[in-house]
């Protein structure tokens, strides 16, 4: 059980506060309520944009990492399609250091052409390096194209283009950090050896005076019932041939989430698995195969992904996983099956919040999704799961006309 307090400040910064002083450390992480699907499709990567600019200074502290090395801290940040999440951990007594440098790039981030040229270099040649010049690297360019319509899940949160990100003005750089980076729209966790009233004086001291900016309302496109699959063919410069195949599956803090993930479990989740078994030890069609999802906020995609054994047809390969899902669909799973996944998601969850830092970012993540005291009472609702709801949600998800199949077919 994860112990925290919570606070709003009249701004409307949400804190919460974890004490845990079996440790000399503290963090300190900043979830901002952005992440690429809020990006205007003509403006796409901003988002991931910022992840860099926000480390490019502000205005009363021209380096943040020279600052925080200073106080004996690290820090890192990512950005997904949700949300974008800045972190840092130090030793406790220098905690008000990390208060002053999140503070002032919350309220002043440094807006320059140079810091904007460095910050664009950056994010273009990360692009290219794993997108553009890496093999497989436009594979889930090509998917997400493929798989949404409307929702802006259908571009990765690096940018739909190069060109979006190579020609961002100075001023679609601050209208973007105006409408999101502001304290309506932030969550601020503290953990480790930290006492909640001090921590609560610091955020009225550092945090309290900053404008609330306005509260971000989302209201995005969404998906219609997909009525017929879709598929795609593609020849690319890469080693071997790859074989994706997606599904849309439920958001978030839909019920049939946690079926969903326990799905992709028993047919993908390492090599006692399901299709690892079949498909790549006893039929040798893959040489490795998985099913994973993102664990997207909206409606996300179920994915099985894999990479063919030299000579073995794509149509064959595919017959086989779908073999594996009719086994899934028509025969269910075993009660040992679902003890054994149920079982690697305790273990999972528990291993993650060994550490102060993971405590931190999952608090956050939950106060996003509406509850932070769902990390305690999520690993019931997985529990709650039984195997004719496991056949049940297998049956809408994998039906042919809610999927989109990928033939990544290498030139050699």
């Amino acid at each position: 059980m994860i112990q925290f307090s919570r606070f709003v400040l009249p701004n409307g910064l949400k804190v919460l506060v974890h004490e845990d002083n079996s440790t000399p450390m503290a963090v300190v992480n900043v979830l901002y309520d952005v992440g690429a699907r809020d990006e205007d499709p003509d403006r796409t990567g901003f988002a991931h944009l910022f992840e860099h600019l926000m480390f490019g200074g502000s205005i009363n502290i021209p380096e943040y990492d020279d600052e925080l090395q200073k106080a004996g801290g690290e820090n890192n940040a990512y950005t997904t399609n949700d949300l974008t999440n800045y972190y840092c951990q130090l030793p406790s007594a220098n905690i008000e250091t990390a208060f002053w440098l999140e503070s002032d790039r919350m309220l002043s981030l440094a807006f320059s052409k140079k810091s904007l040229e460095v910050q664009r270099k950056v994010v273009c040649e990360e692009f290219k390096e794993h997108y553009i010049n890496r093999p497989y690297g436009d594979i889930w360019f090509k998917m997400r194209e493929m798989a949404y319509e409307k929702h802006p899940y259908r571009w990765m949160t690096i940018g739909k283009e190069l060109k979006h990100v190579e020609d961002a003005s100075l001023d679609d750089v601050k209208k973007f950090f105006r409408k999101h980076y502001n304290p309506m729209n932030a969550i601020l966790v503290v953990a480790g050896n930290v006492v909640t009233e001090q921590v609560y004086e610091l955020a009225v001291k550092w945090f309290g005076d900053i404008p609330p900016g306005e509260k971000y309302s989302r209201s995005l496109p969404q998906e219609e019932e997909q009525q017929e699959a879709r598929r795609m063919d593609i020849t690319a410069d890469v080693p071997v041939d790859a074989f994706l195949k997606t599904w849309h599956m439920p958001a978030r803090l839909d019920p049939d989430y946690y079926v969903a993930d326990l799905v992709t479990d028993i047919l993908g989740g390492g090599t006692s698995s399901r299709l690892y078994q079949s498909l790549v030890k006893e039929k040798q069609l893959f040489t490795n195969v998985d099913c994973y999802h993102y664990g997207s906020s909206d409606a996300g995609l179920i994915c099985i992904d894999g990479k063919l054994v030299k000579g073995v047809r794509f149509e064959d390969a595919e017959l086989a996983v779908q073999a594996q899902l009719d086994l899934l669909m028509n025969e269910g799973v075993t009660a040992t099956e679902l003890e054994k996944v149920k079982n690697k998601t305790e273990s999972t969850m528990a291993f993650e919040d060994m550490s102060v830092m993971n405590r931190a970012s999952s608090l956050a993540y939950y106060e996003l999704l509406g509850d932070a005291n769902l990390m305690n009472t999520e690993l019931a609702r997985y529990n709650e799961v039984t195997a004719d709801q496991l056949v049940e949600l297998g049956r809408r998800l994998f039906e042919e006309k809610n999927s989109h199949t990928l033939y990544y077919r290498s030139k050699k």
